[in-house]
């Protein structure tokens, strides 16, 4: 087995409950990581036998492209899709990073981080 690993996939967006946020979008960062068998493609060198980091981060930027109000959200969103259209990929973590959010203090950045297995 083995792991791929996109960080700090980097959108601006939509998303969040304030009517403003909507308008106006803001930056986000989106770290995902992947478990799938890397073992063919190490001994094959062929990208049919892996997982295409493309294709994840792709999938990604599409998602984050749709409006929604929560960040739990679209990380659904993107988990499904990875699920729906990469049958390799038997666990992924997922999280999603409004930079600066408007929540009345000095706060860098707000996280959700969610983690599914295939069933």
């Amino acid at each position: 087995m083995g792991i791929i690993k996109l960080k700090n996939i980097r959108t601006y967006s939509y998303h969040g409950c304030l009517i403003e946020e909507g308008k106006i979008g803001s930056d986000y960062i989106v770290n995902l990581e992947v478990k799938t068998d890397l073992r063919k493609s190490s001994i094959s060198d062929d990208l049919k036998d892996t997982v295409d980091y493309v294709l994840l981060n792709s999938i990604v930027v599409e998602e984050m492209a749709i409006r929604s109000d929560l960040l739990e959200h679209v990380a659904h969103r993107i988990i499904n899709r990875v699920f729906n259209e990469i049958p390799e990929v038997s666990r992924i973590i997922v999280g999603v990073s409004k930079l600066n959010p408007p929540i009345g203090g000095d706060v860098e950045a707000v996280t959700i981080e969610m983690e599914e297995y295939r069933s």
